[in-house]
């Protein structure tokens, strides 16, 4: 009860800053700026996402987070803010939080060594062929974060399509819809739409990046374990959190099969922070990964 009671304080304490922190920014900022009506609305975006970054390192709520042992408060706390919105005057914010570290990083598919790349890429394999999409996808996958090959020694026609599309690593869900949109015209396959995968995977430059195995959405489960989706929805909708590999109900050999094959955890305090902005007929949405023990964010990716 009194681990429930501090994170809800966290919570609220956390809301009313954040909720305060941007209107004092906005107003401010409505005062001061005469400028063109787009150039103020860039403007207006970027003292939000200011204002957001602020708010969350100098918030002491959100260092509590941090703590091994706030494995309950990060929790209640992702549980009540996944949605905060706010209102001032003519512009609408909308502030989503959820774990960042709650699928698997499509990126994590690249530079590992040969055993663990067979393993993930024939697990999802499987996991494709429930939507029968053809195992070539996987191509284009690793096309997509492999980088520049001075001999052009793809694996797909990916860069004949899209030859400006960057390759170091796969940054968002628009940058992997490019891909998707190259390998559909390729092999005349609209298969990929059923698979979401959008929100299957997440994005991250840092290729080992740990799945949270108490936020893994019911996706991920299907994928690494191989299961059906009853059976993940049985792993996502638990009356607790999980603190080992031993509170899994799952066989050892599956057991196994997420310690051998995939980089998971039990507490990841990594939260990502999805900011839309809507004023009159603008909009734009910003999507970052914020390191609440270092107090960090990254992975920035911004749509205007």
């Amino acid at each position: 009860m009194r681990k429930n009671a501090i994170a809800l304080l966290v919570t609220i304490f956390f809301i009313m800053a954040i909720t305060l922190g941007i209107g004092i920014g906005l107003g401010s900022m409505k005062s001061a700026s005469q400028d063109a009506e787009d150039e103020r609305f860039m403007f207006q975006t970027a003292l939000v996402l200011d204002d957001v970054l602020s708010i969350f390192s100098n918030s002491q709520e959100i260092d509590a987070l941090g703590d091994a042992n706030a494995t309950e408060v990060f929790a209640i706390f992702l549980n009540q803010t996944q949605s905060i919105p706010i209102e001032i005057e003519d512009m609408k914010v909308l502030i989503q939080i959820k774990s960042a570290r709650d699928s698997f990083n499509i990126n994590a598919l690249q530079d590992v060594n040969a055993t663990l790349y067979v393993q993930r890429a024939e697990l999802l394999k499987e996991y494709l062929q429930r939507f029968e999409v053809q195992e070539h996808y996987i191509d284009f996958l690793r096309d997509g974060m492999s980088g520049i090959k001075e001999d052009t020694s793809y694996h797909t026609r990916l860069f004949y399509d899209a030859p400006y599309l960057y390759r170091d690593y796969i940054a968002s869900s628009e940058h992997l819809e490019q891909i998707n949109e190259a390998y559909t015209r390729q092999y005349h396959d609209t298969t990929l739409k059923k698979a979401d995968l959008g929100h299957f995977f997440s994005f991250n430059k840092e290729r080992k990046t740990k799945i949270d195995l108490n936020y893994a959405t019911p996706s991920t489960w299907m994928f690494m374990l191989g299961i059906d989706k009853q059976s993940a929805l049985s792993l996502v909708q638990k009356s607790h959190l999980y603190g080992s590999y031993e509170d899994l109900p799952l066989s050892d050999e599956k057991k196994a099969l997420l310690q051998d094959v995939f980089e998971t955890s039990f507490f990841e305090p990594f939260i990502e922070v999805q900011v839309a902005i809507k004023q009159g007929d603008k909009s734009a949405k910003i999507v970052f990964e914020y390191d609440v023990k270092n107090k960090k964010g990254s992975n920035f990716v911004y749509e205007i």
